[in-house]
């Protein structure tokens, strides 16, 4: 199962964190960019060359410090279909370095729809009989709140294809609470009845060190909901967003993990892709600052997790 293989790297590193990779041109050293439009002009083709070798820098700095990255697809949708290009180059040059990838599309759709969804970003393609992976993520970021009739085609490919999920439970925006945190009927809130759905979903895809292949995304801006939601959700692994930027700190993702240091992976994007400015770093030295920030991000969240530990 997909996230097996990331939760053995998250042991390996000793690092239950993420790297967001969310570029904007202004986070990307001048030189970077300039050596790109002299090659392909100020266009969207040289604006997809710069951030393709800003990513670079940052994957070959990374890839031995922190066991995934998290590309979101909206930042590089943005520069066309050369944007999403470089989306592709970038995921496959971070699988290649050996990190876990988990594409942030937020996708939601049902039937015919997701299966293609699923396929691009997840699966296989076919072509005249042959079958190609067009993007080879290793998990994706869905939004479950069409239901089963969003979630089922993604989970036939994911079992296929030893890939994983995400969905949205609770979520680290201001405003999240507007849907989420409303009562039902039976006086469950809606938050905690998407959970109890990860957890019906995930029986499917079942895996070695008891969490399945189906996660949930649930913010570090939310503490008590964090913890609330680890003790109904055992058996999900959770994608934790909120971390740095967003204002969550250490003891504020401490109650997603378990008593082996599992259970959660903490995103943080901007605190790592900026931190040659947050530093006044010399621009040559952006993905030696960007480590360095990886680095006192895990050893943050370790001080309060402990040892990371798979289970026998």
């Amino acid at each position: 199962m997909s996230l097996d293989k990331m939760i053995e790297k998250i042991a390996a590193l000793q690092n239950p964190t993420v790297a967001g990779l969310d570029p904007k041109l202004d986070y990307i050293p001048q030189y970077i960019r300039y050596q790109a439009y002299a090659k392909y002009g100020q266009t969207l083709e040289g604006a997809a060359e710069a951030i393709l070798q800003y990513n670079k820098g940052l994957i070959d700095a990374l890839c031995g410090i922190v066991p995934a990255v998290k590309p979101q697809a909206a930042y590089y949708e943005m520069y066309g279909w050369q944007g999403v290009r470089t989306l592709c180059e970038t995921i496959r040059y971070a699988r290649e370095k050996g990190m876990y990838v988990i594409l942030d599309g937020k996708r939601n759709d049902i039937g015919a729809t997701m299966e293609s969804y699923a396929a691009a970003w997840l699966g296989l393609t076919q072509i005249e009989g042959k079958l190609e992976s067009a993007f080879g993520a290793d998990a994706l970021t869905v939004n479950g709140y069409l239901g089963s009739d969003g979630i089922n085609p993604l989970l036939k490919v994911c079992s296929e294809g030893d890939k994983g999920i995400f969905v949205l439970v609770k979520t680290s925006n201001p405003s999240s609470g507007e849907l989420q945190d409303r009562a039902l009927a039976t006086g469950e809130t809606i938050y905690r009845a998407m959970g109890a759905s990860c957890e019906e979903w995930g029986k499917s895809l079942p895996g070695k060190y008891g969490y399945s292949g189906v996660g949930a995304v649930v913010g570090a801006t939310y503490p008590a909901q964090l913890g609330e939601l680890r003790e109904a959700m055992p058996y999900t692994f959770f994608l934790v967003p909120g971390y740095g930027a967003q204002g969550g700190g250490a003891k504020d993702v401490a109650p997603g993990f378990d008593r082996n240091g599992l259970g959660a992976i903490v995103n943080a994007s901007r605190s790592i892709l900026c931190a040659w400015k947050k530093t006044n770093a010399a621009p040559e030295d952006f993905a030696k600052a960007a480590a360095a920030e990886a680095v006192r991000m895990r050893d943050d969240i370790m001080s309060e997790v402990g040892a990371i530990r798979l289970p026998e």
